[in-house]
C-alpha cells in the first residue's frame, strides 16, 4: 500500500483554481470576459419540491460542525438557503461535536429534530432503542445515486432507517517541521511519544479514543471483552500525562495555528486543515484504522417527517451532494457526486483508499451491547477524571529542587553559625 502522503497534487490543483478553498473544483461557467468558478444547482424534479410552499413549515436539522456547504467561499452553494428558496421550508440548523452529545440531546428530550446525521454505530444504537424511524423511500428517489457498497451495511442491514451522507477514515495530522519521520513509518504510537509531550491532542470521545488503543494492542475495534476494554483504558491512561488536551472541533484552530504538533482526526477535516497550513501532513497509520459512515436519519420524535424526507432527497441531488463533499472534503458514497470530482481527488489514497487497504486494514464500528457501552463509558470517565499526571510530572521535580534548596540553605546557615561560635 502506498504511503499516506500529503494530498499535494490535489492541493496544488486547488491553489491553481484560486477561486475558493475546497477539495475539488467547482464546475466552470464562462462569461464573456473571463472564466469564473461557480457551483450551480439543477434539481431532477422541480415540482417535487413545491408541495409545502406557502405552508409555513420549518424543520430542525442537527448536524456535525463544519459539515455542510454554507456558501462562505466565493462560488459555492449555501445548501440550506438553496433548500429554503426551492421549497419554502425554513431550516433551523444547529451543530453537535460528538455522537454521544447527539444521543444525550435526543434521549433527554430537550429538543425536537427532524433530520440528524449520526455515525454508523450510533445509528444501530438508536434503531435498537426506537429513537429513529423508518424512511419512506418513495419520498427519497435520489437514494438511487447511493453506491451499492454503502447500502445494507451492518448498522442498518435492511437500509430502512438511513441514507449515507459521507464516509472516511481516521488518521494522524502532524507538523512536518517538527516531526521528521517518513510518512509510511508513522503509526499510532506517535500519539504516545514523550518527545512531544504537551504538543499532542487526543479525541474527546470514548469510541474513537478506545479504537486507537485497541488497534495498538491488536484488539477488535468492536471488542466487548471487559479485560480488553480495561487494557485499552490503561493504554489511554499511559498517554494522559503527555496530552495537551482532549478536543474535537477545537483541533481545527490548534493545528492550523501551530499550537499543537500531533492530533488524530478524520480524513476530510484533515484535508481542510492541511489547506490552511502547508507545514502539516496527514497519514492513515499502517496498522489500520476505523472506517466510518455518517448517514441521514429522522428521529422518532420528528414533527415534519415528509419535509425531512424532502430535505434528505435534496441532499442527494447530484449538485448538492457535490457541493457538500467539495466543501467539507470527506469521501462521498454518492456516485454522481463522485464522478464530478477532479481525477486527482478520485485517486487520492486519503479520500478514496484502495479496496485492498479498506478490506484488510479498516473496520466499521458496530453498536456495542449496553453492558460494553457502559463499561467503556465508565472507564473513560474514570480516566478523564483521575488526577492529571501531567501537572505532577512538573510539580515533583520542582518540589524536590525547592526542598534541596531549603536543606542547603539550612546547612549553610548552620555551618556559618558554628564558625561564629568557634571564633
Amino acid at each position: 500500500m502506498e504511503s499516506r502522503k500529503i494530498f499535494s497534487a490535489v492541493l496544488s490543483a486547488l491553489l491553481m483554481t484560486g477561486a475558493f478553498t475546497g477539495c475539488g473544483s467547482a464546475k466552470k461557467e464562462e462569461s464573456d470576459d473571463e472564466e469564473t468558478s461557480a457551483q450551480t444547482l439543477t434539481v431532477s424534479d422541480p415540482d417535487y419540491y413545491t408541495r409545502f410552499k406557502g405552508k409555513g413549515i420549518s424543520i430542525n436539522v442537527y448536524n456535525w460542525g463544519e459539515y455542510i456547504s454554507d456558501g462562505a467561499d466565493e462560488g459555492t452553494l449555501d445548501v440550506n438557503r438553496e433548500f429554503e428558496e426551492l421549497t419554502g421550508i425554513k431550516v433551523n440548523y444547529t451543530n453537535y461535536a460528538t455522537n454521544e452529545e447527539l444521543y444525550a440531546k435526543l434521549k433527554g428530550g430537550a429538543a425536537s429534530y427532524d433530520v440528524i446525521i449520526p455515525s454508523d454505530y450510533m445509528i444501530s444504537k438508536m434503531i435498537k432503542e426506537g429513537m429513529i424511524q423508518k424512511l419512506d423511500f418513495d419520498n427519497i428517489p435520489n437514494f438511487s445515486y447511493i453506491m451499492d457498497n454503502f447500502r445494507n451495511l451492518e448498522y442498518d442491514p435492511e437500509n430502512d432507517y438511513s441514507v449515507p451522507y459521507t464516509w472516511g477514515t481516521v488518521g494522524i495530522i502532524y507538523d512536518t517541521t517538527m516531526i521528521d519521520i517518513p510518512a509510511d513509518e508513522i503509526d499510532w504510537d506517535l500519539l504516545w511519544n514523550e518527545d512531544y509531550a504537551d504538543q499532542i491532542l487526543m479525541f474527546d470521545n470514548p469510541r474513537d479514543a478506545f479504537a486507537i488503543a485497541e488497534i495498538m494492542q491488536g484488539y477488535s475495534l468492536n471488542t466487548e471483552n471487559p479485560e480488553e476494554l480495561a487494557a485499552a483504558a490503561r493504554k489511554l491512561t499511559e498517554q494522559k500525562s503527555i496530552v495537551q488536551g482532549y478536543v474535537m472541533d477545537e483541533v481545527f484552530d490548534k493545528m492550523e495555528a501551530g499550537d499543537a504538533l500531533i492530533a488524530p482526526y478524520y480524513a476530510g477535516d484533515a484535508l481542510t486543515i492541511l489547506a490552511e497550513n502547508e507545514d502539516l501532513n496527514f497519514v492513515v497509520p499502517k496498522s489500520g484504522t476505523n472506517l466510518f459512515i455518517d448517514a441521514m436519519c429522522i428521529p422518532s420524535t420528528a414533527r415534519q417527517k415528509e419535509a425531512a424526507e424532502m430535505y434528505i432527497n435534496f441532499m442527494c441531488e447530484p449538485d448538492i451532494a457535490y457541493a457538500n463533499i467539495d466543501y467539507i472534503c470527506y469521501s462521498t458514497p454518492h456516485q454522481a457526486a463522485y464522478e464530478m470530482l477532479d481525477e486527482d481527488v478520485q485517486n487520492s489514497s486519503i479520500s478514496y483508499p484502495d479496496d485492498e487497504f479498506v478490506a484488510n486494514k479498516t473496520t466499521v464500528f458496530v453498536n456495542l451491547s449496553d453492558e460494553a457501552n457502559k463499561t467503556m463509558q465508565d472507564l473513560w470517565t474514570e480516566m478523564k477524571s483521575a488526577e492529571d499526571d501531567n501537572s505532577n510530572r512538573f510539580f515533583v521535580p520542582v518540589f524536590l529542587i525547592i526542598c534541596i534548596g531549603i536543606i542547603a540553605f539550612v546547612l549553610i546557615r548552620r555551618h556559618v553559625k558554628n564558625k561564629k561560635d568557634i571564633f
